[in-house]
């Protein structure tokens, strides 16, 4: 993969990542801070093991994984669900652009599949990988995850970013499994809001994610589709076991 354009260097620099995974938790979040902050696309990550696809979104064609930034936030998204070997390249050129602009942290947000999900209330976890990020999830109230098992996309994503020097926190968020999870993005979103100090609106968030569910339904399908590949080559994963 190849990064295309990049931005001025600055101090203390927040990354954050988010891909189609269970109930779209990452890519409605991710897509909500682009909309409530006004951030502006600076650039965009190639490959050539994407489908050629394109987005089209209030007439501007938007390739499927694109770069934003606004002050010291960046983000980056992508409308394409991976499989491992393609999210090993997608993490090691995010970890080349994270070195060129000397990110500081960096924050992925991703679902947390739960077959028999009812509760209005998702439960939030966090796994980081230094330590500098307790204090994090203690400031924020995030309980850790604490045992199970994690594999495909985030297994691979997380295999590079725990051999950098770069600490990272993966939120992940008690959601269903098969459908886009409003209420599981509404946690996310508040979450990552709490711990960047952004103010949101709950009301404006329960209106734009609708709107998100209605454009994202064929993505939530190709998203399955890859889950379900995912599942099939691996061993049965374990619930995480937490502490708070």
């Amino acid at each position: 993969m190849k990064s295309k354009k990049s931005t001025k260097n600055r101090n203390d620099k927040v990354l954050i990542v988010g891909f189609p995974s269970n109930g779209l938790v990452g890519t409605f979040t991710i897509s909500y801070l682009i909309h409530i902050q006004k951030m502006k696309q600076i650039g965009e990550i190639d490959h050539p093991g994407l489908p050629s696809a394109f987005f089209v979104e209030n007439g501007e064609i938007l390739a499927p994984i694109r770069i934003y930034n606004k002050d010291n936030l960046y983000i980056i998204i992508s409308d394409l669900p991976f499989d491992p070997f393609l999210a090993y390249d997608f993490a090691q050129s995010t970890l080349g652009f994270c070195k060129k602009q000397k990110i500081s942290k960096i924050i992925i947000v991703s679902g947390l599949g739960i077959i028999d999900h009812v509760s209005k209330k998702s439960k939030i976890f966090g796994l980081i990988t230094h330590p500098s990020l307790e204090e994090a999830l203690y400031k924020n109230e995030i309980p850790k995850f604490l045992s199970g098992s994690i594999f495909g996309t985030d297994a691979a994503i997380i295999s590079v970013f725990r051999k950098s020097n770069i600490p990272v926190l993966m939120l992940y968020v008690e959601c269903h499994p098969f459908l886009p999870d409003l209420e599981a993005s509404i946690v996310a979103i508040t979450s990552v809001a709490k711990i960047l100090n952004i103010k949101v609106n709950t009301t404006d968030i329960q209106k734009k994610i609708e709107q998100l569910s209605i454009q994202h339904h064929n993505l939530m399908e190709e998203t399955i589709k890859a889950l379900h590949q995912q599942h099939e080559k691996q061993p049965q994963a374990r619930a995480p076991q937490i502490y708070r």
